[in-house]
């Protein structure tokens, strides 16, 4: 199950100071495969390349300076005149968003879901209290919707914005996924009194015998379709330009906590689920036959999120065993070899105990996944996780809230965590890192949303909100790296 208590609760280890970032150089407790294919893509994407490291002189493991960087390219030492991406993501790499926090802003109200949109221009909140709000980014995080949702059921469990930014979904725990259109003129959207919040219902299926919520939605990335996961233990597949439910699978044996795209074509889908298991779905042909392609196994507690790279390869699993996985679905499994029943731990339930030390680190008998980042607490909601954005990082971190009110940045290769966001008081349930600046959004069951970035050299200007977006970190060495 996603939802939590509904009580307020502190029994979290608040013994560190709030507002700060720790980082920890640790070796890893498991051991990892370095050889794997991950992480040498993982290092291409973010690591200059052998051509630019010869031509500056440099060694194959040495570390190049930002500046040296900077004075090859205006050299044209590589030949090519620019940066290549990997290039751009090594300077930006280096550059963490880890000094704050900022406030954005603070409500009565925990917040479920905080997300930028693909291009970094918005940036959408949602609370248990019905309330979603959609921030101007480049506008001094100014409100641009002020969102009053209808028909809820205990909170709002997603929501999702169309790739181009004109219509956002929010789900709850019904089979309604309500959509509203972004691009009215009128901040306040009062659900069917200032604007329609138009109803899609996912019910509407022959196979549907009672009524369900929704966890887990997403948008596909022409915005035609929604993808749905539930807690009838099914995947949903709406047609948006049909108007009507398009497919129904029975995936798993639990809930269906998180689904996600594998990569644009929107042909293969994730999902994760608290019966421990990743399934991989080829839409392709599970509509024939409603099996799944492949089966991930390896954690011993359900799933909370999932998140892929992109790439129709890989992707990262949080899970109630404290615990993400990074997985490569060429590692995958038919569903008929899976046994569930010797791994879960008894009597166990997140929402209301610590996990068991003694059960920290089982490993899993058949585990599949390539590498295992320990360190966060997932418990009590369904907390979420992400690969560092591609542009800025080349993917080479992966991030996520933790129920001891902090984020937690790791690094892919190593496994070490390399930082440890702190400022709040509750559970932090999502946070979301600018697609293109290293700016970090942080989200909590205390109502508030904080902004985490790296600074330079500039003077921070106040705006209404906390601090300018534009004036903190666009100093000197990131107007070098944009041009």
């Amino acid at each position: 199950m996603g939802y939590g208590m509904s009580r307020l609760d502190m029994d979290v280890d608040m013994n560190d100071a709030p507002g700060f970032a720790t980082s920890s150089r640790r070796g890893h407790s498991e051991a990892f495969d370095l050889d794997n294919e991950i992480f040498h893509l993982t290092r291409l994407r973010s690591e200059p390349s052998s051509g630019f490291k010869k031509a500056i002189n440099a060694g194959q493991n040495a570390e190049i300076s930002t500046a040296r960087m900077l004075w090859a390219r205006e050299a044209n030492a590589s030949g090519r005149g620019r940066f290549s991406s990997a290039d751009c993501s090594c300077v930006l790499g280096q550059y963490l968003p880890v000094n704050g926090p900022w406030p954005v802003d603070r409500m009565d109200s925990r917040v479920y879901v905080s997300q930028f949109s693909v291009d970094g221009s918005l940036f959408v909140a949602a609370f248990q209290g019905s309330r979603i709000k959609i921030y101007n980014v480049d506008d001094g995080w100014n409100v641009q919707k002020d969102i009053r949702a209808r028909s809820l059921r205990w909170t709002i469990t997603d929501t999702s914005l169309s790739p181009d930014n004109q219509y956002l979904v929010y789900a709850s725990m019904m089979p309604i996924v309500h959509i509203v259109k972004m691009g009215t003129a009128a901040t306040e959207s009062h659900a069917n009194i200032t604007e329609v919040h138009e109803g899609l219902d996912f019910s509407m299926h022959e196979d549907v015998e009672d009524s369900f919520g929704i966890f887990s939605v997403k948008f596909s990335s022409d915005g035609r379709e929604l993808l749905a996961g539930s807690n009838d233990s099914s995947i949903y597949v709406y047609d948006l330009e049909a108007n009507k439910l398009q497919s129904r699978f029975p995936a798993h044996l639990f809930d269906v906590n998180t689904v996600a795209f594998a990569d644009e074509t929107g042909n293969v889908v994730y999902s994760g689920s608290d019966d421990t298991l990743c399934k991989v779905w080829d839409r392709r042909c599970s509509v024939m036959d409603r099996s799944a392609a492949g089966v991930l196994s390896g954690h011993l507690e359900g799933i909370t999120f999932i998140d892929s790279r992109g790439d129709g390869r890989y992707l990262i699993s949080n899970g109630k065993d404290q615990a993400i996985k990074l997985w490569d679905i060429r590692k995958m499994s038919s569903s008929t070899n899976c046994d569930i029943s010797r791994t879960r731990t008894s009597g166990w339930d997140y929402r209301y105990s610590q996990y068991p030390p003694l059960y920290r680190h089982l490993k899993h008998p058949d585990d599949q996944s390539v590498a295992t980042y320990r360190g966060h607490s997932v418990l009590r909601t369904l907390i979420r996780c992400y690969f560092s954005p591609y542009y800025s990082t080349g993917q080479k971190y992966i991030y996520t809230g933790s129920h001891d009110t902090s984020v937690y940045i790791y690094d892919v290769v190593s496994g070490d965590r390399v930082a440890r966001l702190q400022c709040h008081q509750l559970t932090v349930r999502d946070c979301s890192w600018h697609p293109y600046y290293p700016l970090l959004v942080s989200s909590s069951w205390d109502g508030q949303i904080n902004r985490w970035e790296y600074l330079g050299n500039d003077v921070v200007h106040a705006t209404n909100n906390g601090i300018s977006f534009r004036g903190s970190i666009e100093d000197q060495m990131f107007r070098v790296m944009y041009l």
